[in-house]
């Protein structure tokens, strides 16, 4: 059993695909290849999507929704983001769901939240706080890394892949000014 992460999938949102001049000519093909790029995922993996997973309340957007939701392959758990409405997490059979979750894969630590983190629990003793919410603009930190597809090209990223990034990021002024006032 395997663990994957990702984030930002927005399912069936063109507004996103547009806004982020994501490289689909239409938000059909958009969900169609992350889905295809999804199929490292086994049916015996752990897929951790990490906010965003789909943003639409039209009843063609919620069907197009649900279908990529049956289509990928794993145990699916949901980390809220700011964009996954009641509705989706209601209706979809999810393994679990979280706003944030603190997790074990093989006696590494991860700290899950849709949104990067000053600091979380462990991080200065090898915890990786994987997240997503900042699209394009950021993928990272000493420690912790953006998991939304467009730094992976539209694909989810094994754990120990996450880890490896997050471990070579530079270092966060904002981890620096966060230690001098826990001091």
């Amino acid at each position: 059993m395997a663990h994957f992460f990702t984030a930002d999938t927005h399912f069936s949102d063109d507004s996103v695909r547009r806004f982020f001049s994501r490289p689909f000519a239409s938000v059909e093909k958009m969900d169609a290849a992350m889905v295809e790029r999804a199929a490292i995922v086994g049916a015996e993996d752990d897929l951790w999507i990490v906010g965003d997973f789909a943003a639409c309340e039209t009843d063609r957007g919620r069907e197009a929704a649900q279908a990529a939701f049956w289509a990928l392959s794993g145990r699916k758990h949901l980390v809220r983001g700011n964009h996954d409405p009641d509705w989706l997490v209601q209706t979809l059979p999810w393994a679990s769901v979280h706003d944030l979750v603190e997790i074990e894969i093989m006696g590494n630590r991860f700290v899950l939240c849709h949104y990067p983190l000053v600091t979380w629990n462990g991080a200065r003793a090898g915890t990786i706080q994987i997240f997503g919410h900042v699209h394009t603009r950021w993928r990272g930190a000493e420690g912790q890394i953006n998991v939304g597809v467009e730094q992976w090209d539209f694909a989810p990223v094994k754990s120990d892949q996450a880890e490896l990034a997050a471990m070579t990021m530079p270092p966060s002024r904002m981890h620096k000014k966060a230690e001098g006032l826990s001091q």
